[in-house]
């Protein structure tokens, strides 16, 4: 797989789960649910739209999409250890799925940076 269809992968998993986590949110006026739960949509979006610099072959864009995605990465840890002491079945399956293709995106992005580099020198 290369960075940008995962990136793509990626992208479309955070929007659709993301929002779907947030749905208690947004379907309340904000009267339920929390603001940060819409997060990892938001960097879905992030991501969605800097795909297409990094489908040039941007560098810049290139590292920055990596970025993104380490920081959503590692920021998902805090909603899994909220989901696992709730006990919300549903929710840790959403968290891990988004964990899960931010880390193939990750070791995505990290393989394409070494053949880069191979290829440089």
């Amino acid at each position: 797989m290369n960075p940008y269809k995962s990136n793509f992968l990626n992208s479309l998993v955070l929007i659709f789960l993301g929002a779907w986590g947030a749905s208690p949110f947004l379907f309340s006026a904000g009267t339920s649910g929390s603001l940060t739960s819409l997060i990892p949509f938001v960097f879905g979006i992030i991501l969605l739209i800097l795909g297409a610099g990094l489908k040039k072959e941007n560098k810049t864009i290139a590292h920055l999409v990596v970025l993104f995605t380490l920081m959503i990465f590692v920021s998902l840890f805090m909603p899994l250890n909220g989901a696992l002491d709730r006990s919300d079945t549903i929710a840790t399956i959403r968290i891990l799925i988004m964990l899960l293709t931010s880390l193939l995106a990750l070791i995505t992005f990290i393989q394409s940076f070494i053949e880069a580099r191979k290829k440089k020198s």
